[in-house]
Parts: structure tokens; sequence; C-alpha cells
């Protein structure tokens, strides 16, 4: 057995998202790119490639990883670029996007030999998350003005809009990309390309992935654009666990478990927005408090309900380990790193990555 804690990703449960990523890519004619800003684990790209178009980023070192890991189309996107890196940036990229016009006309010409793009903001969203709400008062996350961007059109050929937050509902995507249309209706006219972002949870189950396709292709065909989708949790979603071992318990007014690992170090988004991590199946009559092993008082997976009495060596598999997960772990407490391993599409399982004292070590000087 593989050492606790490691993720499991499993190519089968991932290839259940990838087809149906490549249903709507088929009815719709829209492209879709892997967001590297939620899952950017390239021992499996071998998989992701063969369903998706290419890669977008969020920073210097996402762009060059689409470039050289996942190939294809590769999209550069930054909230800022800075001067020493913008050169690097257009190298690995065939589009750049803008997320202001302050960004783009101090660097349109230094990115003149790529596809260049402006993030737009129409100030409406589904996030339920201020933290996470890219139309919150004061954002600074893409322009809004349509006679600002009427002004630059001669440097940009397209748009990038992400306004979706774990958006399981589609109508509500429809809703606010009809809000959008009225909003930008001119710019989108002269538009070649847009990119409608990620957080539009279409491989969920009972998704209208029919009703889906027909509105994007609708869209398209009204403003003969080349629709773009950016799927990060849609692409990886209930394909991956994090495995972890029991190494204590105690009473303390609730059973506790401790495990050798860290909600903090490991699953930082659940604490960041104050959700429990999922263990399936959650029942049985023994109801435990699951506890990092990290000093943070609060580092706790959730309260979850078993069949048997946990003891020491116990395994619990926390289920829908992948998005924001891997590419927020950290040391904090010097804690275990977890390993990565793969199930294969035949069953067997490798580790493709394990972390040792010098990955510590020289993380920090």
């Amino acid at each position: 057995m593989i050492q606790t804690p490691y993720y499991l990703i499993d190519k089968s449960k991932l290839l259940q998202n990838m087809e149906k990523i490549a249903e709507v890519r088929e009815k719709s004619g829209a492209k879709a790119l892997l967001a590297l800003k939620c899952f950017a684990t390239w021992s499996v790209f071998d998989l992701m490639r063969d369903y998706m178009d290419g890669t977008t980023s969020s920073s210097l070192n996402e762009v060059r990883l689409g470039h050289e890991r996942f190939g294809k189309e590769t999209h550069a996107y930054s909230v800022a670029y800075a001067d020493y890196e913008i050169d690097e940036v257009v190298s690995h990229a065939d589009k750049i996007i803008f997320n202001s016009i302050g960004q783009l006309e101090r660097f349109a010409d230094k990115a003149s030999g790529i596809v260049r793009g402006l993030r737009l903001n129409p100030q409406v969203s589904s996030s339920s998350f201020d933290l996470a709400d890219p139309a919150r008062p004061f954002s600074r996350l893409g322009e809004w003005g349509v006679a600002r961007v009427e002004k630059v059109m001669d440097r940009v050929s397209g748009f990038m809009i992400h306004n979706n937050c774990e958006n399981s509902d589609f109508d509500l995507f429809d809703s606010m990309l009809g809000t959008i249309e009225e909003r930008f209706a001119p710019l989108l006219k002269k538009a070649e390309w847009v990119s409608l972002g990620g957080g539009i949870h279409f491989t969920g189950d009972d998704y209208p992935i029919e009703r889906f396709a027909e509105r994007l292709k609708r869209f398209s065909g009204e403003y003969g654009v080349q629709v773009y989708l950016e799927p990060g949790e849609a692409s990886i979603t209930k394909s991956t666990t994090l495995e972890v071992t029991v190494l204590d318990t105690l009473f303390n007014g609730k059973n506790l478990a401790i495990v050798d690992s860290s909600i903090e170090a490991h699953m930082l988004d659940l604490l960041i927005y104050r959700e429990n991590a999922k263990v399936s199946p959650n029942e049985g009559p023994h109801n435990y408090m699951v506890c990092g092993k990290s000093c943070l008082a609060g580092d706790v997976f959730g309260e979850f309900r078993f069949a048997n009495e946990l003891k020491v060596g116990d395994r619990i598999s926390f289920q829908d380990a992948a998005g924001y997960t891997m590419v927020k772990k950290n040391w904090f407490n010097g804690v275990k790193m977890p390993a990565i391993a793969i199930r294969e599409l035949d069953g067997s399982i490798r580790t493709v990555r394990e972390f040792t004292y010098t990955d510590f070590e020289q993380s920090l000087s």
C-alpha cells in the first residue's frame, strides 16, 4: 500500500468528465481549455489533451506549464503582468488576455505577434462568496465601460468574460449570458472570439447538456465568434480522493479522529470557504470529528458518520479532492506533503510523485 497521505486521481472517473466536455464541444462548436488555476497535475494531461483544446492560465508559471506539458492552444491571462515577465509570457502563448486597458496599452506592442484580448466584467455573477465574486463592488477584474473598450478595439480581437462560480444552474447561466449580450452587444459584434470562462458545472449530474450546447451555439452564431469555455472544476470533479490514515482518537465532548494530513496544508480551499470535506458513504452509528495534525486549532475536515468505530491505522478517503487542492498545497507546519498517485484505466495504481524533506527545505531558502 502507498504511504498516506496521497492524492489519488482515478482516470476512469476523469474520463467521464472528459467525455461530457467532448460532447459539448461537438454539439456547440465551442472549444474547451483546462483552467490551470484549478488543476495543473500534468501527469494526467496525456488523457485530457485528447478531449480538450488547450489550457488557460493566470500567471507566467502556468502559461509555461500549459505550453510545455499540455501543448495545443495556450491562452495567457493575468490580473497584471510585470515588465520582467511579459516577453516570456508572450513566448509561450497563442493568445494573451489583458485584464485592463492600462495593461493592454502598456504591453500591446510586446504582444503584437500573437492574438490579443481583453477581460470584460459584466458586473453580475453567480458567486455566493464575496471572496470569490468577480463582480464584487470595486472589482479589479476586467473592464466594463463599453465606450472605453470601443476605443481600443483596433488592438484586440476578442474578450474573456468570467462571471460563473460553481454554477450548476443552467437557467442562471442563460440569464447572465443574456445580461452580457445586453451590456456588451456592440463589442461582441466586433469580436472574433469570446471566452466565457469557467465555473460552469456542466459535467455535473443531470446538467442539461443539450440546452447548454444549443445556447452556446446560438451565442456563437449571433455574434459570429468562436466560443471558448475554461472548465477547471468541471474537468476534474469527483475524479480524485485524498487518502489519509487515522493516527489517534480521543474524546473531548465529541469523538475525535486525528489523521496524517491537514486541511490547511492539503485542502486549503475548504478552510478558506468554511466548508467540510466529503466522505462517502457518510452514514453509520459512529460519529467523528476528523481533524488534521497541524497545530492550527481549526484544522478540521468535518464531522462524518462511520459504520464502525475508528481506530489507529484506519484509512479514510476524502472525496472530490482535485480542484484547488494540489495547486494550493503548502508546507504549513512542515506536515508531510501528500504524494500523487494515479489509478490507470486498467485499475492499476502508480505513484507519480513523492515529496521529501529536501523539497521542504529547498522551498524555504
